[in-house]
């Protein structure tokens, strides 16, 4: 039973500053969190901060980036507008941000305007094909389809000079709007809005790479640092990018790339001769972002294990926001500090311990690349791998307040169905969490029929560390929207000055009841997973991913490989090994839960399904990525859905001649894969059968 009152004043308190990473807010919610868990009071058993000197990028304040269209003297016709609007008050402070993007290099560009979709390199490829000279331009591209610095990479290798990026109405607000029907009028993005965000490509502090940010570690030469965007970018809003866009000139964009501006889209190059700019009119794009090594603490709470102390639950949030952040990250902020409360006293009361330690994290730097928790865990590499059993993670707690969403890797899914049937749904009726989530999301399972569908874990918040570096068991936990009533690719003041107090509080969850139902989650996953004689991690349940991922490279990729002499009997054999063995350790520990077990023999066990997971890792099976190490759940560019590494090797070596290096790539990868499943297989056979 989970006593949560109101999550409504830690998130009010939270909010009410802007909290950019570093900032002096930042730092005193820092103090904040590290004095509450200090305190006696608070129960918890220590507290510590560690800090780390990283790379950031903030944008000039004494010259503002600016986006100016401009005639052929060189004169200025019309401006972007360089802030958003003050709706509420809240948006022209002065520690609101300008919108920007993080990390993109400083400039001056001029050219054509060209309307490039959502920047991918099949996008720049078709305005090519459409005859289109990109040497030089200024390409206008809208959020979704590839990370934010991919824009402005795919654009770089066309010759593209600098890149805007909007967000368009369609992806976010359901179509165009009056300006009365969005915020403060309802949950919808003003037109001023604008999505900042970081453009770097990997995670981690960008000058060290694989090694902590502390006062002893190497750092590389900003020379020869990777990943940042190779031309000026800049973010604007979608009525900036209606002016642009509907003055646009040339043939008209396909379907599949026209929006909710109001108008059709053209792609250019350069203004149409009856619009508001003259034919002859370029863009500039002014940006003078700034690099700057600046200080970010990591706050850890921590309550001492009984019986296990050396084995640990992670629970993680992180707390800088882009500006006040109520949504992203303090809704998920104000679950953390009401779980270390909750539990804080009971641990005062002196009724109960944990079994196992458990671990509270405040990352920092998160929106920067995952900053803060990457640091830690290449700080604390080889005793997080040796200890962990899991790790938690609820970044944005409330997307809004409609139904769970779990992202998680498969031995979690039973933990995870466990918690929510016990916890009652918000909301009018007696469902319980797992009944209302099943309505949303579902998947048929061979094994358990119908049930709620997890989702995979990519890499947007501090759960990827820990499993594509480490391979920890991880899960991320929100409730989120309706989707058959929004469109929406997430909620639509997502990294703007609107993400207020008064945004939750009105429109995404009034009452904060789906606060409590993922503080209520979360809470009880905890507890499982920290209590619980026999760990609650169902290893079993890897072998339907295995078995789909397999079907689908029979299915989809079996006559390509059969023609270049790869046979796949020996990934059908390690699949079919993993599969008895999960069974076999899943009726030893059966047998065992009738019994009374010795204590030693559960920890063996239990030791088995904690490390599963690392048996997944290689740390050289994707030499061009950063960190991704896990060959089940990596980066995928491949079309057919099936392991990683496989997928994407085929993909590439499809057009060309057998026996050429991309095939040799193919036999690697699928070699890989077979190892890291036989060696999955060897660890959840008894200890004692070497």
């Amino acid at each position: 039973c989970w006593p949560c009152p109101s999550l409504c004043p830690p998130c009010r308190e939270l909010s009410r500053e802007p909290h950019l990473a570093s900032s002096p807010r930042d730092e005193d919610l820092v103090q904040l969190l590290l004095q509450r868990w200090k305190d006696p009071e608070s129960g918890l058993d220590s507290a510590e901060a560690f800090t780390y000197e990283v790379l950031l990028s903030f944008p000039s304040q004494e010259q503002p980036n600016v986006v100016d269209i401009v005639g052929p003297t060189g004169d200025i016709i019309h401006s972007c507008h360089r802030t958003e609007e003050n709706v509420t008050g809240e948006q022209g402070g002065p520690d609101v941000v300008q919108p920007y993007a993080a990390y993109a290099p400083s400039g001056t560009p001029q050219g054509l305007l060209v309307y490039a979709n959502r920047g991918t390199e099949e996008d720049f490829k078709e305005l090519q094909t459409q005859g289109i000279n990109l040497e030089g331009t200024i390409a206008l591209t809208r959020y979704g389809g590839v990370g934010r610095g991919a824009k402005a990479v795919n654009a770089a290798k066309h010759g593209v000079a600098g890149v805007l990026v909007y967000t368009d109405p369609a992806d976010i607000n359901d179509g165009l709007r009056l300006p009365n029907e969005t915020f403060p009028n309802s949950w919808y993005l003003p037109p001023s809005g604008v999505e900042r965000g970081s453009y770097y490509k990997y995670f981690g502090d960008p000058l060290t790479p694989y090694l902590p940010a502390i006062p002893s570690s190497f750092r590389l030469d900003l020379a020869n640092v990777s990943g940042f965007p190779p031309i000026p970018t800049q973010p604007i809003g979608f009525q900036d990018a209606r002016d642009l866009l509907c003055n646009l000139n040339g043939t008209l964009a396909p379907a599949t790339w026209q929006g909710a501006l109001g108008c059709p889209y053209s792609l250019g190059p350069g203004f149409r001769p009856d619009g508001n700019f003259s034919a002859d009119s370029q863009v500039n794009v002014s940006v003078y972002n700034r690099l700057e090594l600046r200080n970010s603490s990591n706050v850890l709470g921590i309550i001492r294990g009984a019986v296990e102390p050396d084995r640990y639950v992670l629970y993680g949030n992180h707390r800088d926001s882009w500006v006040h952040g109520a949504v992203d990250p303090s809704s998920g902020t104000a679950v953390l500090l009401e779980l270390s409360r909750v539990l804080g006293t009971l641990l005062k009361k002196g009724t109960w311990r944990p079994r196992r330690s458990i671990v509270f994290a405040s990352w920092g730097a998160e929106e920067f690349g995952l900053i803060g928790s990457t640091e830690f865990t290449e700080e604390f590499f080889n005793k997080l791998q040796e200890r962990t059993v899991a790790y938690i993670n609820v970044d944005i707690a409330v997307f809004a307040n409609a139904t769970l969403r779990v992202q998680g890797t498969p031995p979690v899914q039973s933990v995870v169905f466990s918690a929510t049937k016990e916890i009652r749904s918000p909301g009018p009726g007696d469902l319980s969490i797992y009944d209302n989530w099943i309505q949303y999301f579902n998947r048929s399972s061979p094994v358990y029929g119908l049930v709620p569908s997890l989702g995979s874990l990519g890499a947007g918040s501090d759960y990827a560390p820990f499993i594509h570096f480490l391979g920890i068991s991880s899960m991320d936990i929100a409730y989120t929207y309706d989707r058959s009533k929004t469109s929406a690719r997430i909620y639509p003041t997502y990294h703007t000055a609107f993400d207020t107090f008064d945004y939750v509080d009105k429109f995404l969850d009034p009452g904060f009841s789906s606060h409590q139902a993922v503080a209520r989650t979360a809470g009880s996953i905890i507890l499982r997973l920290s209590d619980s004689f026999f760990l609650p991690l169902k290893v079993s349940d890897y072998s339907e991913t295995l078995r789909s991922f397999l079907q689908a490279a029979q299915e989809d990729l079996g006559a390509l490989l059969e023609q270049h002499s790869i046979s796949l009997g020996p990934l059908v054999t390690a699949v079919e090994k993993f599969e008895a063995e999960a069974a076999a350790l899943g009726q030893r520990i059966s047998a065992l839960q009738k019994g009374s077990p010795d204590p030693l023999q559960v920890r063996m066990l239990n030791d088995q399904l904690m490390l599963l997971e690392r048996t997944f890792l290689n740390p050289r099976a994707f030499p061009e990525e950063r960190y991704y190490s896990h060959v089940l759940w990596a980066t995928r560019t491949g079309s057919v859905a099936t392991f990683p590494g496989l997928s994407n090797a085929c993909s590439r070596a499809r057009d060309t001649a057998s026996g050429s290096e991309a095939w040799a790539e193919v036999q690697r990868q699928l070699s890989i894969v077979v190892t890291a499943l036989e060696g999955a297989a060897a660890t959840l056979r008894p200890v004692a059968d070497l």
